[in-house]
């Protein structure tokens, strides 16, 4: 029995070498090699490029160690392989191995010694390439990432109007990069964080050092250690995670494709997150009025900006508020219509055999369901059958007596509306709480949605995101650019939003009284 408890401790052992005894490096070369080959399953898994070689200089062997898909193959046989085959290289020193290598050899960008086992496995996930020898005990981790990645295109849902037209990427070395285009400051701080050993898929929380709140940072931090083991493949994910409310409709982050914006917010002092395979953005905290706000804003003059920001907050009234009004009007407050209007509708509707709250509930699903089948099918075809799908689905309920023709035209002013709406998970909640208003509408008629919206803004108001209250500055009130439904001239935008908590309140030197009309 004995025998066979042992048998089956190696077998686990063998099974799982992550948790082996191989926490440092072995000085023996071959026992580096068959925990490495065990920690991948080689040969089974081919994934993992072995490659031997002899080494003049040393008189020693060597094995490289990469993972295909990883690194990039011309960097590892250019700046590693033929240098240390080089029979005529000369070393600084022996004494300080990796140190000599680094020095006199290697020509990779960087690289560093590393000890740990575990370690030697995150470098080979991140698309380093590990160098072990004959009787050391340390590796040398050299820098040769080759992960594919997409060019850098145009934003496919923030479509850009003024400004740069760049997006993020899945990769994180070039999302990281393109912020630092826009933001070229010492004080730029890419701090990174792991929280999915299973995935390896590393965080870089994004802040300027100056300006962002040190306790704010903590917060997040703290937020993203809580979610421990958990498989986080994508920000998205991450969002629903860290939030404070995650049965809320209304969204408490952000999520940008376009670093302009993402710097705006970053300057501002807020966090932005990154990781890879996410080709967007995580921005914490927000408020409300971020939430319908756009880069054009800013970009464009300010009579212009303003009338937009008008116009995107008429959208959000009409794709919330417009079927409920018509239900409400329709069934309880027929006194408020014009007599040539309300017989007009009356004439409509009077071959309907449904009531209007079953009226508006047929027509919105079906458009719900134009909308769904838009996106999933391929792109060519997608706008296409989006509006030929409306056109024939809303003649032909009209002409088989269905709905009302009125109905049509109310439905097609939510649905454009709702595409006004900029933010993707606004636009969802919005999308959502337009049936709650309805049902409510339905029974109660103006005194229900006035219900409605009375326990909307008292809810809003309670909102927190990372403790910043979701419609401050106005709610608690503080002092601000009052950047809020319509912004000032962009020389008078000389104070930082206090919803952020910046150390550093002011943008800039505050405009001078007379300077401007």
């Amino acid at each position: 029995m004995n025998f066979l408890s042992k048998l089956l401790q190696q077998k686990h052992h063998a099974q799982r070498p992550e948790e082996n005894v191989f926490h440092s490096l072995s000085s023996d070369l071959s026992v580096n090699v068959n925990a490495f080959k065990d920690a991948f399953s080689y040969p089974e898994n081919n994934s993992l490029k072995v490659r031997e070689i002899y080494i003049p200089v040393l008189n020693s062997e060597a094995v490289i160690f990469f993972i295909e898909g990883t690194a990039h193959t011309h960097t590892i046989e250019k700046h590693i392989i033929e240098p240390l085959l080089d029979p005529s290289l000369v070393l600084p020193s022996l004494d300080d191995l990796s140190k000599s290598l680094l020095r006199g050899a290697l020509t990779t960008a960087t690289g560093y010694p590393v000890h740990d086992f575990r370690d030697c496995l995150n470098s080979l996930f991140n698309g380093n390439t590990l160098i072990l020898f004959e009787g050391s005990s340390e590796a040398l981790s050299m820098d040769t990432p080759g992960f594919e990645t997409r060019s850098i295109s145009p934003p496919q849902n923030e479509n850009v109007l003024i400004g740069p037209k760049e997006a993020f990427v899945e990769s994180a070395y070039t999302n990281r990069s393109l912020l630092r285009k826009h933001i070229k400051n010492e004080n730029l701080i890419f701090e990174t964080v792991v929280i999915d050993e299973r995935s390896k898929n590393p965080l870089s929380l994004v802040y300027l050092k100056d300006v962002a709140n040190p306790d704010l940072v903590l917060k997040v931090k703290e937020r993203i250690t809580q979610v421990g083991g958990n498989s986080v493949q994508t920000l998205s994910i991450l969002a629903q995670h860290i939030e404070e409310r995650p049965y809320s409709i209304v969204p408490s982050t952000i999520i940008t494709e376009r670093p302009d914006r993402a710097c705006s917010f970053i300057l501002d002092g807020h966090i932005a997150i990154l990781m890879e395979n996410a080709p967007y953005a995580l921005v914490v905290p927000v408020t409300f009025w971020a939430l319908f706000q756009t880069a054009e804003d800013m970009y464009t003059r300010w009579a212009y900006g303003n009338f937009i920001r008008l116009v995107r907050l008429l959208a959000i009234m009409v794709a919330l508020l417009l079927p409920s009004f018509y239900v409400a009007v329709s069934t309880f407050h027929e006194e408020m219509i014009h007599t040539d209007l309300l017989l007009a509708i009356a004439a409509t509707r009077e071959r309907v055999p449904f009531p209007a709250l079953l009226e508006v509930l047929i027509m919105e699903a079906a458009f719900e369901l134009v909308r769904e089948a838009g996106i999933r099918i391929p792109t060519v075809m997608g706008p296409t059958i989006g509006i030929v799908g409306a056109l024939i689905l809303g003649q032909a309920a009209v002409d088989a007596n269905i709905i009302s023709p009125i109905l049509v035209i109310v439905v097609a002013l939510t649905g454009l509306s709702s595409f006004a709406i900029p933010e993707i998970n606004f636009n969802f909640g919005v999308r959502v709480l337009r049936f709650v208003v309805l049902f409510i509408s339905a029974f109660l008629g103006f005194y229900g949605m006035a219900l409605f919206l009375i326990s909307l803004l008292a809810y809003l108001v309670s909102l927190k995101s990372f403790d910043v209250p979701f419609l401050s500055p106005l709610a608690p009130y503080t002092r601000s650019s009052n950047d809020l439904i319509t912004r000032p001239p962009v020389w008078k935008l000389w104070l930082r939003p206090a919803t952020a908590k910046s150390n550093n309140p002011v943008r800039g030197n505050k405009p001078k009284g007379n300077s401007r009309q």
